[in-house]
């Protein structure tokens, strides 16, 4: 994409970056509004039917879910003109996802400015391994990337892993300001609990926030996966690296049927998104339908987005996701790679092959 096809990319998205105060607003009512209700109303369900409670607890997932969305637009500053109101009102939304506010604002900052970058992988991303590093592995690392690749580990474990366990403690190399809102985010977690518990009983309280965060951990992990590892995605080095191509051709347009697209806030219109992460969701589709290069972005559906269960290592060589059966098809059709000279080139996840 050249210089001018960029500067106009950027030109058309640029109207669609204004915050509204009032849609906003509107948002949090039908968002949080809804989701105390249905869990005031599951609560309510249980002296009836388990039976009865549980497409309630699955409606209250996808609203949480949609809470997420806000949270979202918050880290980026897009939700209200303040920054003060985004803080506040992301450190809240994450004590209801779970996730704290300055930590994930952090490391999904740099998710957008190095998606897609091979040499800048490792941080509010997904673990992505090339073919050649995968063979120059050592075995315990090719095991644990096939147990983090594993569909179930990933969405059946990923959540108890990520959202309950890594999220309550700091990352490495936090500042100040980051750290304690770690602590206070699990404080208010803590507190919020121990108070539903009171008000309901430890059993009440855990079928029903037990559903409900597993479920909306679960589309989360999904929604973040299925958006970058589709066939034929976008990854480069970086000295060739394209920030608006790796937006474009590296995050897919999730297309979504009307109610479920309301349901995740648009984050479907993905390659909108990391383009102008300015955009709130509720301008993502107009952004789209008003720039044609965008309309053009890979398009996933409920259905072919399966296919990306299958999708675990990436292809330098042709560009693509492929999968351990298809590299080992092209082992026993070819014989036997020898990776000569082998060598790490980032002390974590970075390798390189250099043949004769």
């Amino acid at each position: 994409m050249n210089v001018k096809k960029i500067a106009t990319l950027k030109k058309d998205v640029a109207p669609y970056e204004k915050i509204d105060i009032r849609s906003s607003i509107i948002q949090i009512v039908n968002t949080i509004g809804p989701l105390f209700i249905l869990w005031y109303v599951a609560y309510l369900s249980l002296s009836i039917s388990y039976f009865l409670t549980m497409p309630i607890l699955i409606v209250a997932a996808g609203f949480m879910v949609r809470t997420f969305i806000l949270f979202h637009d918050c880290c980026h500053q897009s939700f209200f003109k303040s920054r003060t109101a985004n803080d506040i009102v992301g450190t809240l939304t994450g004590v209801l996802t779970l996730v704290p506010y300055q930590q994930w604002k952090y490391t999904h900052t740099v998710h957008h400015a190095t998606s897609g970058n091979l040499d800048k992988r490792g941080t509010g991303d997904m673990w992505v391994l090339t073919v050649d590093e995968y063979m120059a592995s050592p075995l315990w690392r090719k095991i644990a990337y096939r147990v983090y690749r594993n569909p179930f580990i990933m969405l059946c474990i990923g959540p108890i892993a990520v959202f309950l366990i890594e999220y309550r403690f700091n990352r490495k190399g936090a500042k100040r300001k980051e750290r304690l809102n770690l602590y206070l985010t699990n404080i208010l977690i803590v507190a919020l609990y121990v108070f539903l518990v009171w008000l309901i009983g430890w059993k009440a309280f855990v079928m029903i926030q037990g559903p409900i965060f597993f479920l909306a951990g679960l589309l989360g992990i999904w929604l973040f996966y299925v958006q970058h590892q589709f066939e034929q995605s976008y990854f480069e080095n970086d000295d060739e690296w394209s920030f608006v191509q790796a937006a474009v051709e590296g995050s897919s347009y999730y297309k979504l049927p009307k109610l479920l697209q309301w349901i995740t806030g648009n984050i479907g219109f993905h390659h909108v998104h990391h383009l102008s992460p300015r955009v709130p969701n509720y301008n993502l589709e107009k952004a789209h339908n008003a720039a044609v290069p965008l309309q053009k972005a890979t398009t996933i559906t409920l259905k072919t987005s399966l296919k990306s269960l299958s999708y675990r290592l990436w292809d330098e060589e042709s560009k693509n996701f492929v999968s351990f059966k298809d590299v080992k098809h092209f082992l026993r059709k070819n014989g036997t790679i020898e990776n000569n000279k082998v060598q790490y080139e980032k002390a974590d996840v970075r390798f390189a092959r250099k043949t004769n």
